[in-house]
């Protein structure tokens, strides 16, 4: 058979088990055809018929459609993702990184240029003076787990096995890619039959080592202030009931981030709400004042830490839970390298064994901080009488619209901090924003993947009207395939994350709006963009509504409920009733130098935040 052959068959036949469930890994294949993969993926996709084939509007959107299918499935599942040769590959690099820094697996098969080189320059080829070795597909090099040429038919049968044990991996899983040269996806080898035998890759569940278990129970046993961090890794490991069991039996709160949020349910008695950079005021206090810090399956991003102010207590030690070692070492951290929900479960039974739980003073220290907050919380989404729609109060509409298993999804902008404070979730899979690469345009195609992944739930994609028009043509193939998104656009005008951020450091607004070249200063500083977002999106066969108030809202979120197929809601809101800063701090440089007095004064305030960062080792 084919080399393209043999990739389609032998994708087939692999499996992945855990907890004694098993699935096929990959659900199917997404992709745009191309003179670089047509006669060779395409038509061995065509012929066999053993995996699902989707067509996507742009190769970005594939990958960001597969890696919101594999989130939404616990990283067990994914899709492999073709293009041609050219543009098409180069197209798949963003989805690349994308999924590479949220640890999400992906198997991209870019066609590549003639191995035999006969015709080059063949047609979209780089000709490179340095080295005729050299391809477009190169670039998906520094943001691949692995990435491999397949220059000879044969070299399938060690390259895919080893595709395949680091997208199972559950600590070394990202994007994969394989660069398919056009000549050789067509040649024809003689395949071993036991190549394409059924492969099932068990994801084993480390316990951490019971030395370092028994150092982690004694540092917790001596603290005062203990904080949990609930990162990512809860959830894909389905370690909610765990980390519950933890927090209740020894008083510990649980703060959370933004791929951990729905770890516990909103109204959970230890869930203190978000920390760090976008975090509320609860976690932010008992942050800055923990003696201890259990951090559990996250990266300790600049979000999550506030640039490294977060943890102000002279003496904080860390506890890092991570099945990736490189996470469980970070700050200094103790390391608990294994499964989260095997490391919360063994860490919950010595300390009740022990008797451990926290003083009553600090107990009621949470709760009243958590109260606080969520009175906070709660007065955002109701907004101020007379003033026009916020983005707060669209949140909370559409939050309490929502059924407890639905999933809200969102990527860039304002939103993911506003939906990180002000969403109220019960469900671990109720709350999907991709924040490790903050994508824009990954919110449509990925909340495709989403339904794909779970057609039960309903989908709401919350999406800002710059992200929107970077990439909304994957509401064509929601309708193409039949899937229903309840698509929100939010229209403030532009890149008003950005814009608050600019000003924030000292700048006047500059190029972060949607508006007019002002023909007197030709500056883009004229009039907003009209823009029919409504009509758009009925362009591509999807129903629209208008809302301007919020009961307008409530209303079209009620007949969207009617429709069967995808619809899509444009809300126009303030843009400057923003959800403002709740002690947290991003560290984002000022210019050192300026005649602007407003950037003199931010110089200051930054170099105020800049004192409190802390090297944590």
């Amino acid at each position: 058979m084919t080399v393209a052959q043999a990739i389609v068959k032998f994708l087939s036949r692999q499996y992945v088990a855990r907890d004694g469930v098993e699935q096929p890994f990959f659900a199917g294949v997404i992709g745009i055809f191309g003179h670089g993969n047509v006669s060779g993926l395409g038509q061995a996709l065509e012929e066999l018929d053993v995996l699902r084939y989707f067509q996507p509007r742009n190769e970005q959107a594939g990958v960001h459609m597969a890696a919101g299918y594999a989130k939404m499935k616990n990283r067990l599942q994914t899709f492999a993702c073709t293009s041609s040769v050219g543009p098409g590959a180069t197209n798949m690099v963003t989805g690349a990184a994308m999924a590479t820094i949220n640890r999400l697996p992906v198997l991209l098969l870019p066609g590549d240029t003639f191995a035999n080189r006969l015709p080059h320059p063949v047609l979209q080829q780089l000709e490179h003076p340095m080295s005729h070795d050299i391809s477009v597909n190169d670039a998906f090099r520094p943001v691949s787990r692995f990435w491999d040429r397949i220059n000879r038919p044969e070299q399938i049968l060690t390259s895919l096995p080893e595709a395949m044990r680091i997208l199972t991996d559950q600590a070394e899983t990202g994007a994969v890619t394989l660069a398919l040269p056009e000549d050789v996806q067509t040649e024809c080898y003689d395949y071993p039959e036991h190549f394409f035998e059924k492969r099932v890759y068990r994801i084993p569940r480390v316990r951490p080592p019971q030395s370092e278990l028994d150092v982690a129970v004694a540092m917790i046993r001596k603290a005062k202030r203990p904080l949990i961090i609930a990162g990512g890794g809860v959830i894909y490991s389905e370690a909610s009931a765990a980390l519950e069991r933890l927090a209740a039996a020894c008083g510990i709160p649980v703060c959370e981030t933004q791929a951990g949020k729905g770890a516990l349910a909103w109204d959970h008695p230890w869930l203190v709400g978000p920390v760090g950079a976008n975090g509320g005021t609860a976690a932010n206090r008992l942050a800055a004042k923990a003696d201890l810090v259990l951090a559990v399956g996250t990266r300790l991003s600049d979000f999550t830490t506030a640039s490294h102010t977060a943890f102000q207590h002279p003496g904080v030690r860390f506890i890092g839970l991570n099945v990736a070692a490189m996470d469980a070492y970070k700050f200094g951290a103790l390391p608990l390298v294994g499964d989260a929900r095997e490391g919360l479960e063994a860490l919950a039974a010595a300390l009740e064994a022990a008797g451990y739980r926290t003083g009553e003073d600090y107990q009621r220290e949470v709760a009243a901080e958590n109260a606080a907050w969520n009175g906070a919380v709660d007065s955002l989404r109701r907004g101020e009488p007379g003033k026009p729609l916020s983005q707060a109060q669209v949140l909370g509409i559409v939050n309490d619209h929502s059924g407890p298993r639905d999933v809200v999804l969102n990527a860039a902008g304002t939103m993911p901090g506003d939906l990180l404070r002000l969403w109220r979730t019960k469900d671990p899979k109720g709350y999907h924003v991709e924040y490790g690469y903050s994508t824009m345009g990954y919110e449509i195609p990925a909340g495709l993947g989403v339904k794909m992944a779970d057609p039960s739930r309903n989908v709401y994609v919350m999406i800002g009207d710059g992200s929107y028009l970077m990439m909304n043509s994957e509401i064509v193939t929601a309708v193409q395939e039949g899937y229903k998104l309840t698509i929100i656009l939010v229209e403030n005008g532009g890149f008003q994350s950005i814009h608050g951020l600019q000003r924030s450091t000292g700048s006047p607004s500059f190029g972060n709006e949607l508006r007019y070249r002002d023909p007197e200063t030709g500056r883009l500083s004229g009039p907003y963009l009209s823009i029919d977002y409504a009509k758009s999106a009925e362009s591509m066969g999807a129903k629209s509504f208008f809302a301007a108030t919020a009961e307008e809202l409530r209303e079209a979120l009620r007949q969207a409920d009617q429709e069967q197929g995808t619809v899509l809601i444009h809300v126009r809101v303030d843009p400057e009733q923003r959800v403002p800063s709740f002690e947290g701090w991003w560290d984002v440089p000022v210019a050192e130098v300026s005649s602007q007095a407003g950037v003199q004064e931010a110089l200051e305030a930054y170099r105020r935040g800049k004192a409190k960062q802390r090297f944590y080792y």
